[in-house]
C-alpha cells in the first residue's frame, strides 16, 4: 500500500477530511509529507478532535523506534479502539507490550508511543496487512464518527 492508496481507502467513507501539510500552509515543517485523517462531516478542520488515523513519513522526537529515516519508509497509525487493539496484539492497550522490533514492515503492532491509548501501527503496509489495515481504518472511522455524534448530541441537549 502507498500513502495515496491508504487515503483513497477512507476517502469514500462519509465525513472524511484528509489533511496533508506542506510548505504552502502554516503547518510545522516536520509534518510536511504526512497525512492526518479526521472525521469532519462539515469539511472543516476539527478544533477539538484528534485524527482517527495518521501517516507519518519521518521520525518525530521521542518516536524513533520505527526507523522511519530509511528510504521510502512510512508508518500508518490507527486509533482502532480497544477491541481491535486486543484482537491485533493479544493484549489490552495498557498492558505491557512485548519488546518487538517496531521497525519491521508489513506487520500490525502497538503504536510505539500511543499504544497505551489503543493506537495500532504498521510500517509500510503490504500484502500481509493490506486487508487488516483497511478494516482497522473503517473501524477507526466508525469510532470517530460515533464520538462526533455523541459530542454533537451533548451540545444540543
Amino acid at each position: 500500500m502507498t500513502i495515496d492508496e491508504i487515503i483513497e481507502c477512507v476517502a469514500d467513507l462519509d465525513g472524511v477530511l484528509a489533511v496533508r501539510p506542506g510548505p504552502d500552509d502554516d503547518s510545522p515543517e516536520i509534518s510536511w509529507g504526512d497525512a492526518f485523517l479526521y472525521y469532519a462531516p462539515d469539511g472543516a478542520m476539527p478544533k477539538a478532535a484528534q485524527p482517527f488515523a495518521t501517516i507519518v513519513t519521518r521520525n518525530y522526537p521521542g518516536d524513533e523506534r520505527s526507523r522511519l529515516d530509511r528510504p521510502d519508509t512510512f508508518r500508518v497509525n490507527i486509533a482502532a479502539g480497544k477491541d481491535s487493539f486486543i484482537d491485533s496484539t493479544g493484549h489490552a492497550p495498557r498492558e505491557p507490550a512485548p519488546d518487538d522490533d517496531l521497525g519491521v514492515t508489513d506487520a500490525v503492532f502497538a503504536h510505539p508511543v500511543y499504544g497505551s491509548a489503543g493506537w495500532l501501527a504498521v510500517v509500510n503496509p503490504g500484502r500481509r496487512t493490506d486487508a487488516a489495515v483497511r478494516e482497522l481504518l473503517r473501524k477507526a472511522h466508525h469510532l470517530a464518527r460515533a464520538r462526533y455524534e455523541r459530542r454533537a448530541g451533548s451540545t444540543t441537549s
